[in-house]
């Protein structure tokens, strides 16, 4: 039943969220998922944590690849490529915390997904 609840909440939430709002919500729910297994490494359910919280940020950024990959895309091509190295980095960084788990080694993915989240958080707050 708070299961549904949670979503329910979460279908609401979504419905009021212009896309950058959408995406700071999404890309900080990455962070954040990855900062309670950091936080709490010595769990005992870490590592099925942690497989959740990698798998949910490498759907989050394997979606801005295919966003940023169309060449349609609006961004600037050169923002469009440094965001995709970016996006090539956090995948090689989550495939190493996977191989090797290390609680330091999320600390940049985290840092990451947090500042993205609030450049994307100040655009949409800005009047068009």
């Amino acid at each position: 039943m708070q299961q549904y609840t949670v979503n329910a909440y979460t279908e609401i939430q979504k419905e009021g969220l212009s896309g950058r709002e959408l995406e700071a919500s999404v890309i900080s729910r990455a962070g954040l998922m990855l900062k309670q297994v950091q936080d709490n490494w010595n769990a005992p359910n870490r590592s099925e944590k942690l497989l959740e919280a990698i798998k949910f940020n490498q759907k989050v950024w394997s979606f801005f690849q295919a966003e940023l990959a169309d060449p349609s895309n609006p961004l600037p091509k050169k923002l469009r490529e440094d965001i995709l190295s970016l996006s090539l980095f956090i995948d090689k960084r989550l495939f190493e915390v996977l191989a090797f788990p290390d609680p330091e080694k999320l600390s940049i993915v985290i840092d990451i997904n947090f500042n993205i989240a609030a450049g994307l958080r100040t655009k949409a707050e800005q009047p068009a």
